[in-house]
C-alpha cells in the first residue's frame, strides 16, 4: 500500500512554492521514493516512513539553491498534520520529522535504520544536479555499493510522473 494518497499530493501542490518539475519537486520525490523503498527491502527500515520522506522532506523549499532551513519547515509541516491524515503512528511521525528536519545538515546523531534510510536515499539523487554519491558519505550497505550508486546517478536524470 503507498502512503502518499491524493489528499497527500494535494496538500503539497498547495504548499510547495518552488517548480513542481524543477530540480527539488516531485520527479526528484519520486526517484527518491524509488531509491528507499529499494533500501527499505534490503535493510528492513520502515517503509512508511522511507516513502513519506521522499515526499515532504524537499515540500517546504523556498529556494533550489541555499536554503538550510527548509528541512526544518518541512518538518514542522509534518508536525502539523494528524496521524490518521499521514497513516503513520507517532513513532513513525517522529522519525519522519527527525529525517525531514536534518536531511541536510545531518546534525541528529542517529543510527536510526529508518533514518539513515531516508538520508540515503535523497543523497543518492544527486546525479540530477550532476554530482555522484559518495560512499563514504552514506550510511547504509545497499547504498554503499558502487553498482546501486552508479544506477542511481543513471536514474537521477530521468523524469518520473507521479504515480496516482
Amino acid at each position: 500500500m503507498t502512503m502518499i494518497s491524493k489528499p497527500i499530493i494535494n496538500l503539497l501542490r498547495e504548499v510547495y512554492c518552488l517548480n513542481w518539475e524543477g530540480i527539488h519537486g516531485a520527479s526528484h520525490w519520486s526517484r527518491v521514493r524509488v531509491n528507499g523503498m529499494m533500501i527499505a527491502e534490503d535493510n528492513g527500515a520502515n517503509q512508511k516512513v522511507v516513502e513519506l520522506f521522499a515526499f515532504f522532506h524537499d515540500s517546504m523549499r523556498e529556494d533550489d539553491g541555499q536554503d538550510p532551513m527548509h528541512g526544518y519547515r518541512a518538518a514542522e509541516l509534518v508536525d502539523s498534520l494528524k496521524l490518521d491524515f499521514l497513516r503513520v503512528n507517532q513513532q513513525e511521525k517522529s522519525l519522519l520529522m527527525t529525517a525531514c528536519r536534518h536531511h541536510t545538515d545531518r546534525q541528529s546523531e542517529t543510527d536510526d535504520i529508518t533514518v539513515l534510510t531516508c538520508w540515503d536515499s535523497d543523497a543518492l539523487d544527486l546525479g540530477r544536479i550532476g554530482v555522484m554519491p559518495l560512499a563514504e558519505r552514506l550510511h547504509t550497505n545497499l547504498a554503499k555499493q558502487d553498482g546501486f550508486i552508479q544506477w542511481c546517478y543513471q536514474q537521477s536524470s530521468r523524469n518520473i510522473e507521479v504515480d496516482l
